[in-house]
């Protein structure tokens, strides 16, 4: 049996007519940035957070950055985050100019909150805690720093957010909630801050070449908020399709040798990632029984190339040494994940 660790085509064709037709639509009308789709989908994120404020931007990344741009983050600033996480979260903190400060992790794979209240300086402008995997982070746990807190959600669509100054989401294709392409959002309740973001994403254009601030071209495309708004229903049963499969995995791995995620209230499970230091053997075997599997990630931000520090965080070390996500997306049928279970039960039988 062949397990995908994501099918994009199959939730394609449960929504092919919505989606052709939504794309034709959009090619008709020749307005293909910004534009009604893009206003709609903001007011429809908005309702779904509870929040006031939701700017459509280019990209998850880009949405980083226009966070922390709206904060006046820049050189000469740290920027507390975690160390486990994918490089955008690091990597937008060090394009402001400001310094990405690494945190460690705790058992949830979030942000530890103690680690990074331990790392607040005098020179701290923001903390970037993320909802990894799908899990809420303790971002009230890290209000004692008193500064602002930027909660990158991009793997957390449907899941509560907002407890923080600004949250951004990710619509990159594989995220639960997936455009044809890259794009992003910005959600906050502060009128100001959602006004430098809107400044952000229009090279700081108030107005038609009215330019008050340098921003940058970060515009939601029509084509991606046309094809979101279309897949925005289907979120919270793509969720709870995600939440059944991974507590039918937590049911029939039980008893084994790995360590399984828990649950938590507002988990959305973008990934089902377990632990053993076999990794790599387990991921081999299940590999030649046709089940894809990923690693998210194999080297902490701080043993990366770009950022080397001599640091020690041995927490975001070890997860990254045993982590393994399985396929947990909501077209995953009941026979292919008791067959991924069966697997890796096989695999410490013979093991």
């Amino acid at each position: 049996m062949n397990v995908p660790f994501l099918d994009l085509a199959a939730q394609y064709e449960a929504l092919r007519a919505e989606l052709d037709a939504a794309v034709q639509r959009v090619l008709a009308s020749g307005h293909y940035i910004s534009g009604e789709d893009v206003a709609a989908f903001e007011a429809e994120m908005a309702s779904d957070t509870g929040l006031r404020h939701a700017i459509g931007v280019s990209s998850g990344t880009e949405a980083l950055l226009a966070a922390l741009w709206a904060l006046g983050v820049g050189p000469g600033d740290e920027v507390v985050t975690t160390a486990f996480s994918f490089f955008a979260t690091a990597g937008a903190i060090a394009r402001t100019g400001a310094t990405p400060v690494f945190a460690d992790i705790d058992d949830t794979f979030d942000l530890d909150p103690a680690s990074a209240l331990a790392r607040v300086t005098a020179r701290t402008r923001a903390i970037v805690p993320v909802h990894l995997f799908g899990r809420p982070a303790e971002v009230a746990a890290l209000a004692a720093a008193n500064v602002p807190i930027v909660e990158d959600a991009a793997q957390a669509v449907g899941a509560p957010i907002g407890a923080g100054s600004l949250a951004t989401l990710s619509f990159f294709p594989s995220k639960n909630l997936g455009a044809a392409g890259d794009a992003g959002m910005v959600l906050t309740n502060d009128a100001a801050l959602a006004e430098r973001v809107r400044l952000y994403r229009v090279h700081g254009a108030r107005a038609k070449h009215e330019h008050v601030a340098i921003g940058t071209n970060a515009r939601m495309d029509t084509l991606q908020a046309a094809i979101l708004r279309v897949k925005r229903p289907h979120l919270a049963a793509w969720n709870a399709r995600r939440r059944a499969n991974a507590l039918g995995y937590r049911t029939l791995l039980a008893g084994t040798p790995l360590v399984l995620p828990d649950d938590a209230p507002g988990h959305v499970w973008h990934q089902f990632v377990v632990r053993t230091p076999r990794r790599d053997e387990l991921r081999a075997f299940l590999r030649d029984r046709r089940i894809e599997t990923e690693i998210y990630y194999p080297t902490p931000l701080h043993r990366q190339p770009a950022f080397a520090l001599d640091v020690s965080l041995p927490a975001a070390e070890r997860a990254a040494r045993e982590v393994l996500a399985l396929p947990v997306h909501p077209t995953l049928s009941q026979p292919q994940l008791e067959w991924v279970a069966q697997s890796i039960r096989d695999y410490f039988k013979r093991a």
